[in-house]
């Protein structure tokens, strides 16, 4: 299945900066068993009405359960949770 989670950072945030250490969060993810791939994706649009990162997960329906209670899934919620604005969750397959 894949795990989307879609993001928009507050107005003050420069989230550029920000990028590299979300990959490398979420490239430690690809230790979890049934996580097969990570994309991390920036927004190429400078509208306010858009989101600005997107993070793609390629993984088991298991492995969903896994991450959720995983360091890497934590650490990502503790360092950036309150610099978000919004953020939307979408799985499919």
């Amino acid at each position: 299945m894949k795990h989307y989670i879609i993001v928009k950072f507050k107005e003050t945030v420069d989230f550029h900066k920000l990028v590299k250490p979300i990959e490398d969060i979420f490239n430690e993810c690809l230790k979890i068993e049934g996580i097969s791939g990570i994309e991390v994706r920036v927004s190429n649009s400078k509208r306010v009405n858009r989101h600005d990162l997107m993070i793609k997960m390629e993984l088991t329906e298991s492995a969903l359960l896994v991450y959720d209670e995983s360091e890497p899934h934590k650490q990502w919620k503790e360092a950036y949770g309150q610099l978000i604005l919004s953020k939307t969750i979408f799985d499919c397959d």
